[in-house]
């Protein structure tokens, strides 16, 4: 299979599956499910791209284990939150606009699907690479396991630091949380970085950089913090603006000891 036919795959797949998200949404007014979606068809694209590659096996098996785990993971930790939990503020501020048109719902649903093709293109890229065992491949390996470990911790503490009513209307400063506002956004960028080291020697060795650019993108201008900072501020008012003067938005760094 080409490398245009197995992301074409990706697409069909991952329309399929944001149709059906769409039709939950509908039904359950929860537009959460669209991120875990999302995940599951990253990762499943990565699965899907180290199966049919062409290159070594060792990049395709990497490729394949790593990007399937970090969907895998991604997907279940957001599910749980969709599961339980009462919809995103930020889908829930753009249901205020919306309402339940179902066709500007299926736009934005079928928008998700494309934007799993455009983030599978650097596991296309590792999975044409001809080369076993380099020195990239073990820094590519040692950036995702500690960007992994990074955003899974990030994640448990905020859970955890949501799961106390007392800390209802409050900001959570605990652990990573001193040092970035969202510390599970700057490694789920770092563990773009991955791909780009696993896929040296890859003749689609460019189409990586697309992970961590448009990732970068997103978070920073588009869909990422400026959605979850206008959220924290209708919900923590002047608790968050002071948390804005203190830590740093991305990039880690100790907190300043004034506001």
């Amino acid at each position: 299979m080409s490398t245009g036919q197995g992301l074409l795959l990706v697409w069909l797949l991952a329309a399929t599956a944001q149709t059906a998200g769409w039709a939950w949404q509908q039904r359950h007014r929860n537009a959460g499910i669209v991120d875990a979606l999302w995940a599951a068809g990253v990762g499943g694209a990565a699965v899907l791209l180290a199966i049919n590659g062409v290159g070594a096996i060792l990049p395709r098996i990497t490729v394949g284990l790593l990007g399937g785990l970090w969907g895998l993971r991604l997907a279940i930790h957001l599910w749980r939150r969709v599961r339980h939990e009462t919809e995103d503020g930020r889908y829930a501020h753009l249901r205020q606009r919306w309402g339940d048109k179902g066709a500007l719902w299926f736009a934005f649903f079928q928008f998700q699907a494309s934007l799993v093709v455009l983030f599978a293109l650097p596991f296309a890229a590792v999975a044409r690479n001809p080369q076993g065992v380099t020195v990239w491949w073990f820094a590519g390996v040692l950036v995702w396991v500690a960007s992994v470990v990074g955003e899974s911790a990030a994640d448990r503490q905020l859970a955890r630091f949501r799961e106390d009513p007392a800390n209802r209307g409050r900001t959570c400063r605990d652990g990573l949380w001193r040092y970035s506002r969202h510390p599970n956004y700057f490694f789920e960028w770092v563990h773009w970085f991955a791909y780009v080291l696993l896929a040296i020697g890859s003749p689609l060795a460019w189409m990586a950089w697309c992970g961590p650019v448009v990732m970068f993108v997103f978070l920073r201008w588009l869909s990422g913090i400026p959605f979850t900072e206008a959220q924290a501020l209708r919900t923590r008012g002047d608790d968050y603006r002071q948390y804005q003067r203190s830590t740093p938005m991305l990039f880690p760094r100790f907190p300043r000891s004034k506001p």
